[in-house]
């Protein structure tokens, strides 16, 4: 392949991934509006919405990898094609736990009176991956260090959300007049607010990844791999 085909091909492997995570990051910021709204229609356009992502994935899968085979690129072309890779797998699981948001939006069975802001720290990690993706387009170190500084204060407000649905389920009131089908609820929905607070976490630290392997690829840096 001629070399401005050649580039050609690495410039819309770019393209693709970016239309991934933003298709990811839309259906991601709608499974937090189906939690905000407890709306049922909008959790299962995310949980419908999966199979199109799963295929993004495959079709990108096999894009990088002839690329790769048929190519061999090395150097910087090579840290490219595959820090693209892993970035759409980490794209693919946090669709992934958006999905888990919409689960959860259907199967909430009642409001539970916490200081909590769950949508404070959605808001968070999706900037967070928003700003990973402007780092690997922009090949922006700098800014891929700032984002795992800012996975320090998004762990710091998942554990202060976790304490603070401990606590109070500690300080639920829980008489003999309660029922066991009314604790047994009561439980199911701390369960999955307890949950909820992981898999935001744990969408943060996709971004770190997504930041690290850009890092890797612009710098052969693998500070934030470890």
């Amino acid at each position: 392949m001629p070399r401005e085909g050649y580039q050609e091909k690495l410039d819309e492997l770019q393209e693709d991934v970016l239309y991934m995570s933003e298709v990811v990051f839309d259906r991601l910021r709608t499974g937090l509006d189906a939690l905000e709204k407890k709306d049922d229609e909008l959790a299962r356009e995310v949980i419908e919405g999966d199979d199109e992502i799963n295929q993004l994935y495959l079709d990108l899968e096999r894009e990088c990898v002839n690329l790769l085979a048929l190519q061999q690129p090395v150097a910087g072309d090579l840290r490219f094609i595959a820090a693209s890779f892993k970035i759409i797998t980490d794209l693919e699981r946090v669709a992934d736990l958006a999905v888990n948001l919409g689960e959860y939006a259907i199967e909430a069975e009642q409001e539970l009176a916490l200081d909590v802001d769950v949508q404070a720290i959605g808001e968070a990690v999706v900037e967070m991956n928003e700003q990973a993706m402007t780092a690997y387009t922009e090949r922006d170190g700098d800014l891929c260090y700032a984002i795992g500084d800012r996975d320090d204060e998004v762990d710091a407000m998942c554990q202060d959300a976790s304490d603070t649905v401990m606590r109070g389920l500690i300080e639920r009131e829980i008489d003999e007049e309660t029922s066991e089908e009314e604790i047994e609820s009561l439980m199911r929905d701390v369960s999955r607010l307890l949950l909820t607070i992981r898999d935001l976490e744990r969408v943060g630290d996709h971004a770190v990844n997504i930041a690290a392997r850009t890092l890797y690829m612009v710098d052969n840096d693998d500070a934030l791999i470890y």
